[in-house]
This record gives C-alpha cells, structure tokens and sequence, in this order.
C-alpha cells in the first residue's frame, strides 16, 4: 500500500498543472497547496489563448468561463480538467457536462480536498483514456477482420480459389512482405473497387 501511495504522489509531482482562476484569496489558497505538492504550476487569468505546452492538468473556474472559449482552447491537447463552481446552478452543471470535467471543486476552497480532488482527476483521465485506447484497437480488429473477411470473399468469387486458399494466400503475402494481413487485404478491395471503377472487373473472373 505504501508503494502505491508513493506511486500516486509521485504522479502528482510529475503534473504540470494550469490554474484558471481569478487572482482572489481561493485562488491563492489552491495554488499554494499545489505548490506544496511539488507539482509545476502556472496561473493565468483571464482563460489565455491557448494552453501553455506540456500542461496536462487544468483547475478551471467555470462560472467565470465561457465553457465554449475553453473548450476550443483545451482542444488537442486533451488534460484532466478540474471545475472550480461557486454555486451548483445549470450554468455551472451545464459548464461541467460541456467540458467533461474529471473533477469537482467547491468554493470557498480549502487545502482539504484539493489533493484527493487532483488525485481521482487525473486517475478518471488515465482510466478515460485507457479505456479509449482499447476501443481503438478493438475497432482497428474489427475492421481489419471485416477486410480480411471480404478479401477473401473476392478471391472466392473473382480469381475461383475456395475460402482455405484464399486466406493463406493473404497470409503468405502478409508474411513475404512483413505488413499485417489487414494491409493485404485493403490493398486487394481497394485494387478491385478501382476495377470496378474502370469497368474493368468483370474480366478478371473465371
């Protein structure tokens, strides 16, 4: 267990963090207590123009932010967002929703809360983007999977080979040139669709 918490503040110490928040007593109670974590921390106000390079960490105050701005100005760049509200009114929920926010702050801010606040942020954003990665590559299978699928449906119809001879045809070429069988197979549909094209497909059938 005490690994593990050493791993989390090690975590939070490597953050760069931005605060977006007018330069009030909450303000400075927040930033102060990130600087005491050993964490980078850089404070604008009003939202800038862009997000300073590196920053993956962001303590937002939603309710003096049009949601919109930030959004265009997180975009790219993808950080765990910290929402900082004074009051939970739609603006502020709506806010929240819009720039899908890993983390809630309440003000008046004080020092308890802030870290299990940036803790369980920045741990969702890791989970999110995990999370996401795999649905990538699982979309990535499928896809080639469908490709290998109806390559090996135009070898069948187009060139007369039955379904096994096909598919290690595909599997030969994939190893002979060291590139996935994926890569053959659109490389094949993607010949045969400009065939077609050309009013050239009929002739290669047997």
């Amino acid at each position: 267990m005490k690994g593990q918490a050493r791993r989390i503040l090690d975590d939070l110490r490597r953050a760069r963090v931005l605060v977006i928040h007018p330069r009030d007593e909450d303000g400075k109670v927040l930033i102060d207590q990130l600087r005491r974590l050993g964490c980078e921390v850089n404070a604008v106000w009003p939202l800038p123009a862009a997000l300073p390079e590196g920053t993956d960490t962001v303590f937002i105050a939603v309710e003096d932010t049009p949601a919109d701005q930030a959004a265009q100005v997180f975009e790219g760049h993808d950080p765990a967002i910290i929402a900082v509200v004074t009051y939970e009114s739609p603006t502020s929920l709506k806010a929240i929703y819009d720039l899908n926010a890993h983390g809630v702050m309440s003000k008046p801010l004080r020092p308890l809360g802030i870290l299990t606040q940036f803790t369980l942020a920045r741990y969702r954003h890791g989970y999110e983007a995990r999370l996401s990665g795999k649905v990538r590559k699982l979309e990535e299978t499928l896809k080639g999977r469908r490709l290998v699928d109806r390559a090996i449906r135009l070898l069948v119809d187009e060139q007369g080979l039955d379904e096994d001879a096909a598919y290690r045809l595909l599997r030969d070429q994939a190893t002979s040139e060291r590139i996935t069988m994926a890569a053959i197979a659109e490389d094949l549909v993607s010949a045969h669709e400009t065939m077609q094209r050309l009013g050239l497909g009929a002739r290669f059938k047997k």
